[in-house]
């Protein structure tokens, strides 16, 4: 067989070398480098910030070529580059600035983001649309595009993840956390429409918090936008955007952009303020903003220690408990914060035993027990709930809760609250009443109580509860009227020789009726009794009535009188005057001030219309001395406007008012004049 055949003089030198090769082929890269010498230190960066390149050389030590690189690369100087700095490509072009191109010096600016060739200096001519390559490769470190950390190094455009690690490939998430999860910002969008007024020219669209991302917005309209920053320190700046370009406002970069029917913001962040957008009227139609960006969440749940244990031995509990944590200020804030966060979920409480061992005194009675029958643990105890805030339309009522214990002996005792935050702590305020409260209603009004002119109407009011239960409660300042006038559009005649001063009109008498006809309720409220007569037959008298103050007492049905104050608003007039007509026919002289004063008291009687003087009629003369007659008319005093004058009281017709007009003398004729006029009648 050919397994068992001898072995040939040169098997052993062939035997050899198959070894050779294939531990060679088997040993690592580390005996392949074992040509070469130990790698040099690292070289100083390329750049002091902003993420340069450093590199590290090794030479061969064999005769003949060495397998692998004699150079390695790594990034450097990962720190952010202050403001003031500027772009590291720009400052490779402004080097040229002072060198002559073509016989002529130019000042230079960057051509960034070259999709052919990414790591070639091209710079293009300011004012120009001169474009030149000024060199053939840019600096290491510098970045190959504006929105990427990948970096040209030697020319070439390297891979640069998050980590700043050459060929990573490690990204940042929306929040800008490197290999993050995108749990520590949430998006934010929306749109708002604009609903400018003639008083208010401007309105904001959104607050975009501190630290927020990937800010997108687009107006379309013809309002404008403009920005509003307060920093963490409270400075406070404001910027117009009056033009399309790139700003920095308060160290972010915003890019504007505007058209002639729209508007874009562009921020890609972090900001480094408190942005507030806003819109400014610029023309009658509205404008309508859509925006979306990622806010940092800044307050986070936090889980809490172990506190101290119930028992110092014998067996007790500890908990944890959970804190709301602002990561801006590096401190503890109210639980509220965490909960405007819907991502956040607080952690749940923790429970352990400690402090097992027994205590000194124990006489070996005392063992460990599970907590509910030997050591209860400590729960939440409240108060009743106290009475509503409200009787109706939605109150508030409270109750106190605290955290208690209880002791082998049954014995309760109050306990720090973080003992009983292993379960929810019940609420200590809920709505209540949420009914809605009685309100009036109105029913529809009566016929007008007169046929002709003008009367009275009324309607019944009622005060209505959520059951749609007649009641009370309703407030009295909102109670719609009962009466009001109404106008009958047939006018009333009646002769005026006939009609005594001190008739009533019939209209009127019932109007009176219904209004002195006040009901009792259930709300305490004056209630006037009728007028007495008139003290004297003519002339000026007075009359006289009584007010009490009376509640309907709705569980007997009766009527009770009580105190005066206890009635809302002004009480009714008890007193006064009244007119009944001339005495012993003769005609009543007017004083001016005297019928202002009757006048006043006797409203009820001459109801709304009276006699004025509106004028003086033309003078009767032109020259030398005339008379005017003042005009008097019979008006509506609520209207002013001229009525029938049956509807005034004849005897108060005010007397006849003359007065002279016309007084400058006639200018005298010419005797020219004079002789064509007798000429005139002697031709006749």
């Amino acid at each position: 067989m050919e397994c068992c055949r001898r072995a040939t003089p040169g098997t052993p030198f062939l035997l050899l070398a198959f070894l050779l090769l294939s531990s060679r082929t088997a040993r690592s890269e580390e005996d392949r480098d074992g040509l070469w010498d130990a790698w040099g230190p690292w070289s100083e960066c390329s750049r002091t910030c902003g993420g340069g390149a450093s590199y590290s050389l090794r030479r061969c030590l064999s005769s003949k070529s060495c397998e692998g690189r004699n150079i390695r690369y790594r990034t450097c100087s990962n720190v952010d580059c202050p403001p003031e700095a500027g772009d590291f490509r720009a400052q490779q072009c402004s080097a040229h600035n002072d060198v002559k191109y073509h016989g002529q010096f130019y000042e230079w600016l960057p051509v960034s983001n070259d999709p052919d060739n990414p790591c070639s200096l091209k710079c293009q001519a300011k004012g120009t649309a001169l474009v030149v390559e000024l060199a053939p490769k840019v600096l290491d470190g510098t970045r190959c595009y504006t929105e990427s950390l990948d970096m040209c190094i030697s020319g070439l455009c390297q891979i640069v993840g998050c980590d700043h690690q050459l060929g990573s490939t490690i990204k940042e998430d929306n929040c800008g956390v490197c290999n993050g999860d995108g749990s520590t910002c949430r998006l934010v969008r929306g749109q708002y429409k604009s609903q400018l007024t003639a008083t208010k020219l401007d309105n904001t669209v959104v607050g975009i918090p501190y630290g927020s991302r990937h800010i997108r917005l687009v107006l379309k309209g013809p309002d404008h936008l403009y920005l509003e920053t307060k920093t963490l320190q409270g400075a406070k700046g404001e910027n117009s955007l009056s033009s399309t370009g790139i700003f920095l406002v308060d160290n972010s970069s915003v890019d504007f952009q505007k058209f002639p029917d729209k508007e874009i913001l562009r921020m890609a962040g972090p900001l480094t303020a408190d942005f507030i957008v806003k819109i400014r009227s610029s023309g009658p139609e509205n404008s309508t903003v859509q925006f979306i960006f990622y806010q940092p969440i800044i307050h986070r749940w936090r889980e809490t220690d172990f506190f101290p244990c119930s028992a110092t031995c014998g067996g007790g509990y500890q908990l944890t408990s959970a804190e709301c944590y602002d990561l801006r200020s590096n401190r503890v804030v109210a639980d509220q914060y965490c909960h405007y966060y819907p991502e956040n979920i607080k952690p749940k409480p923790k429970l352990q035993e400690c402090n097992l061992d027994p205590c000194p005194a124990s006489d070996g009675y005392k063992q460990i027990m599970p907590y509910d029958i030997y050591h209860p643990l400590p729960r939440w105890e409240a108060t009743p709930w106290t009475a509503c805030s409200s009787s109706c339309g939605g109150g508030i009522q409270s109750r106190a809760v605290s955290c208690v214990e209880e002791d082998i002996q049954g014995h309760v005792s109050s306990a720090e609250e973080w003992k009983c935050m292993y379960t929810p702590k019940m609420p200590t305020v809920q709505p209540c009443n949420i009914f809605d409260c009685p309100k009036w209603l109105a029913q529809e009004w009566s016929p007008c109580t007169v046929t002709c002119g003008q009367g009275l109407r009324y309607r019944v009011v009622l005060c209505i509860d959520h059951r749609e239960v007649h009641t009370g409660g309703c407030s009295p300042k909102t109670k719609p009227h009962i009466k009001e006038e109404c106008v009958i559009p047939t006018p009333c005649y009646k002769p005026k020789e006939k009609l005594p001063v001190e008739a009533k009109l019939p209209w009127y008498k019932q109007a009176q009726e219904f209004e002195e006809g006040a009901a009792v309720s259930e709300e305490p409220s004056f209630i006037p009794e009728a007028w007495s007569a008139c003290t004297v037959t003519c002339g000026v008298g007075t009359q006289v009535r009584i007010v009490r103050c009376q509640v309907l007492l709705s569980f007997s049905q009766s009527v009770a009188d009580l105190p005066v104050d206890e009635c809302e608003g002004p009480k009714p007039a008890s007193q006064r005057p009244c007119y009944a007509g001339p005495c012993h026919g003769e005609t009543p002289e007017f004083n001016l001030e005297e019928t202002d004063g009757l006048l006043g008291g006797l409203q009820d009687f001459d109801q709304l219309y009276d006699w004025e003087y509106e004028g003086f009629t033309k003078c009767s003369e032109s020259c030398g001395g005339g008379v005017q007659e003042a005009v008097v008319s019979c008006l509506n005093k609520q209207t002013q406007e001229p009525v029938d004058e049956n509807l005034c009281v004849t005897s108060r017709r005010p007397p006849q008012l003359l007065k002279s007009c016309s007084l400058d003398p006639c200018p005298a004729r010419s005797r020219r004049d004079i002789g064509r006029t007798a000429s005139g009648h002697l031709g006749y």
